[in-house]
């Protein structure tokens, strides 16, 4: 699962990095604390130019009777886009990549009643390219004049060491499967599925992060600061090698 994550660079940050030719006017405030149902950065391509653009996070499918469905969609599991009414449409035509600068997973630690929160970023402080889903929504009673666009991050099994916090991950895309991920011709769902799978155990690093992420209300860059390791038992809670 990927359900908070950190995106701080600007627009013209993410369009350089993945060398977009279009980024929004107007930019939305960075973010260290980006929840469910936020507006969020997406990269894709669409009349054969690459675009940053700004999407709501929660999949709403083009048939559905209310935005509200987006709620429950910000996640989509990679085993089941090509089958799940919810993903199929955008799995086939509406491919993206959501940019962002790290991501949250939280775990129990034995003890504590509060989940202790991890932040997770690439080993080489690069910005992280999750694979994606985009949707375009119009409703159906009318009251709405402009088309809702949203977006989901997709979801896998864990490497080792994301297993040490959660039973899912984001899937990352590697900079030589950008385009064809982001190709909206190119069709081919089975040779698309091959790109989800979990990230290489070298990619990532891990630290523990105050638990002041756990409120969606927080927000500034001292949120991704790190604190020392939880203590269980007298002892420092081991999650495998966190990273440099």
């Amino acid at each position: 699962m990927c359900g908070r994550y950190v995106s701080s660079s600007t627009p013209d940050e993410i369009a350089q990095y993945f060398d977009a030719d279009e980024q929004p006017e107007q930019a939305l405030e960075p973010s260290w604390n980006v929840a469910p149902t936020d507006d969020v950065y997406v990269v894709l391509e669409e009349d054969g130019v690459r675009k940053v653009a700004e999407h709501h996070w929660g999949l709403v499918p083009f048939w559905a009777k209310s935005p509200a469905i987006g709620s429950k969609m910000i996640n989509a599991r990679a085993d089941v886009l090509a089958e799940k009414g919810a993903f199929k449409d955008s799995f086939a035509r509406k491919r993206c990549i959501v940019p962002a600068d790290g991501f949250y997973e939280r775990t129990h630690v034995p003890g504590q009643k509060v989940k202790q929160p991890y932040l997770i970023t690439r080993r080489t402080g690069e910005p992280l390219a999750f694979a994606g889903l985009w949707a375009s929504w119009r409703s159906p009673d009318g009251d709405r004049t402009e088309r809702l666009r949203s977006a989901t991050i997709i979801t896998t099994t864990p490497n080792e060491l994301m297993a040490s916090l959660h039973d899912r991950m984001p899937v990352l895309l590697p900079a030589n499967a950008w385009q064809e991920w982001l190709d909206p011709d190119n069709t081919d769902i089975d040779d698309l599925a091959r790109l989800l799978v979990p990230a290489p155990d070298d990619v990532l690093q891990l630290r523990p992060v105050s638990t002041e992420v756990n409120n969606v209300r927080n927000q500034g860059p001292h949120l991704i600061d790190p604190v020392e390791p939880p203590a269980v038992q007298g002892t420092l809670l081991d999650l495998g090698d966190p990273g440099a």
